[in-house]
């Protein structure tokens, strides 16, 4: 998929409406996982991906930067982001739990 001509989103989009639901795109145009929720709002806040399983079944939730994710929006009005971690690298994150 060429990203070059899609949208980034603004900080002001960095937000649960915005994001949950959004495909990951690792090293090589890889599916990694997908956004399952988030903690705040804007640049700061946190991002908990689902990584690996399938239909969110044995995946594992782990928290990243929305900082370290550069999110656009496609032709089609879809948000996805990508990264240059690995899905394996994701995978070897500390698993998140919800307070």
């Amino acid at each position: 998929m060429d990203h070059s001509k899609h949208v980034r989103l603004s900080a002001t989009e960095f937000n649960a409406d915005t994001l949950e639901g959004a495909t990951i795109y690792g090293p090589g145009d890889d599916k990694i996982g997908s956004v399952s929720h988030i903690h705040g709002a804007g640049p700061t806040a946190q991002v908990v991906i689902d990584v690996g399983g399938f239909l969110g079944i044995g995946a594992k939730p782990v928290a990243v930067p929305a900082s370290e994710l550069d999110f656009m929006r496609d032709d089609d009005g879809e948000v996805h982001a990508l990264t240059s971690w690995t899905k394996d690298q994701l995978k070897a994150m500390p698993e998140h739990i919800d307070p």
